[in-house]
C-alpha cells in the first residue's frame, strides 16, 4: 500500500440522497444501509468527481494509506454497465489530465474490442477539488456585455442581517413578505441582481456546501413560513450541483410546515445568465 488521496465519506452527514453514485462512473460508491460507503480503495482514483454532488458536504478528500488505484481493474468494472458508463470515466480522466490512466483505459478497451474515445472533455479541472463548484475558471479573456454602466445603482437591500444563521424569523420585515433566498455566489455573477431580483423582497442569504448547521436552516425556513407568514419564497442558486442543496433545505422546511406557500427555483449560470426558473 502506498499514501495517496483518496474519498472519504463522512456517515453522519451521508443523508443517503445516493446523488454520489451515478457521478462515480468508476463505482467505487455504493449504497449500504441507507447510506453511501466507499467499497473498494481499488476503484476509488481520488480526483473527486462525486464531491460536487453531495448537498451534504459529506464527501471529502484525504491522504492515507490505501490500496493503489488500478485502472484496468476498474475498467473491468465500468464496462458492465455500459457505453455511457465508459464514457464518463473517459471523459473524467481526460478532464483531469490523467493520461496515463487514460491510456490505460483505452488499451483495455481496445483488448476487448470496444473502440471508444474521447477528443475534447466537456470540461478541465483546475486548481485543488474536484468539485465542480470550487474549479477554476477564467473569464477575464471573454468579451463582457457593455451594458448600462453609466449612473448609480441604489441598494435595494432593505434589512440587516442578511446571513440566514443570524436573521431572525420573527423580524418585522419577514412578515407577509415576498421573500429571496439566495446561494451566497449569485449577488456575485447577476449583474442586476439589485433592480431585477431583490427589488421588493426580503433577504436570506446562505451556502448550502460549506455552511455547518444546516438543521438550523431547515428550522428557520419553516419558521419564516408558519410564523412570519411569509407570502412567497424564491430561492436563487448557481448552477454547481452542490449549490442545489439549497433547494432541497427549502423543500424540506416547506413539507414539515403547517402553511403552504409558493417556491420559486431559479438556476443561475456562472455568467450570470438565469438558465431555469419554475415554481415547485
Amino acid at each position: 500500500m502506498a499514501k495517496r488521496k483518496i474519498i472519504k465519506i463522512d456517515s453522519d452527514k451521508c443523508n443517503g440522497c445516493g446523488l454520489c453514485i451515478p457521478n462515480c462512473p468508476e463505482g467505487a460508491i455504493q449504497m449500504i444501509d441507507k447510506k453511501a460507503r466507499l467499497i473498494s480503495d481499488l476503484f476509488c482514483d481520488g480526483l473527486g468527481a462525486c464531491l460536487g454532488h453531495c448537498p451534504q458536504g459529506a464527501i471529502t478528500i484525504e491522504e492515507r494509506e490505501a490500496v493503489e488505484y488500478d485502472e484496468k481493474k476498474t475498467m473491468e468494472n465500468i464496462v458492465k454497465h455500459g457505453e455511457n458508463t465508459i464514457k464518463a470515466h473517459l471523459e473524467h480522466l481526460k478532464s483531469h489530465g490523467q493520461d496515463k490512466y487514460y491510456k490505460e483505459a483505452l488499451e483495455f478497451l481496445k483488448e476487448r474490442g470496444i473502440d471508444m474515445k474521447v477528443e475534447k472533455p466537456k470540461h478541465v479541472h483546475g486548481g485543488m477539488s474536484g468539485c465542480p463548484g470550487s474549479r477554476m475558471m477564467d473569464f477575464t479573456k471573454e468579451q463582457a456585455g457593455a451594458g448600462d454602466a453609466e449612473g448609480t445603482r441604489q441598494s435595494q437591500l432593505r434589512q440587516w442581517p442578511i446571513q440566514l444563521h443570524l436573521v431572525s424569523p420573527i423580524a418585522p420585515y419577514f412578515q407577509k413578505a415576498d421573500v429571496l433566498l439566495s446561494a451566497d455566489c449569485v449577488a456575485y455573477t447577476v449583474g442586476d441582481f439589485h433592480k431585477d431580483y431583490l427589488k421588493g423582497k426580503s433577504l436570506a442569504i446562505a451556502c448550502p456546501k460549506l455552511d455547518e448547521g444546516k438543521e438550523i436552516y431547515i428550522e428557520k425556513i419553516k419558521s419564516l413560513i408558519d410564523d412570519a407568514k411569509i407570502n412567497t419564497l424564491t430561492v436563487m442558486t448557481m448552477e454547481v450541483p452542490c449549490c442545489h442543496g439549497l433547494v432541497a433545505l427549502a423543500q424540506e422546511a416547506a413539507q414539515t410546515a403547517k402553511r403552504k406557500i409558493p417556491i420559486k427555483s431559479m438556476i443561475v449560470s456562472l455568467k450570470g445568465k438565469v438558465l431555469s426558473e419554475e415554481w415547485l
